[in-house]
């Protein structure tokens, strides 16, 4: 059974940092396409990073590009996501999802990340 956790949600302030890590099991990190996405409030899921199964490249949306860095430890089998400089507007439920070529594609709960002063 495929179970993907995602942790380190919460209340920030605005220009403050917070660490989302996703526990994987049932499948291997190092061999998926594992990324975060984020639904904010009446809007649509956006995916914000992507780090390659294939050779580890990694992309961000322009909305984090150099706020936000995404990473894998093979060894624990889970990718983090670390968020500096946050905005109010980076308030949203944020996901892990894990996905292959050979068809699996499975998403976490979500955790809750409320940037507010």
């Amino acid at each position: 059974q495929v179970q993907l956790v995602e942790s380190g949600g919460g209340l920030v302030q605005p220009g403050g940092s917070l660490r989302l890590s996703c526990a994987a099991s049932g499948i291997t990190v190092s061999r998926s396409d594992m990324s975060w996405w984020r639904q904010a409030p009446g809007k649509e899921r956006e995916i914000i990073a992507i780090i390659s199964g294939a050779d580890g490249q990694t992309n961000y949306a322009d909305s984090v590009k150099g706020r936000f860095t995404i990473s894998r430890d093979n060894a624990q089998n889970m990718i983090s996501l670390q968020m500096n400089n946050l905005k109010p507007e980076d308030t949203a439920v944020y996901y892990c999802r894990a996905r292959w070529v050979t068809g699996f594609d499975y998403w976490g709960q979500g955790t809750q990340v409320t940037v507010s002063s």
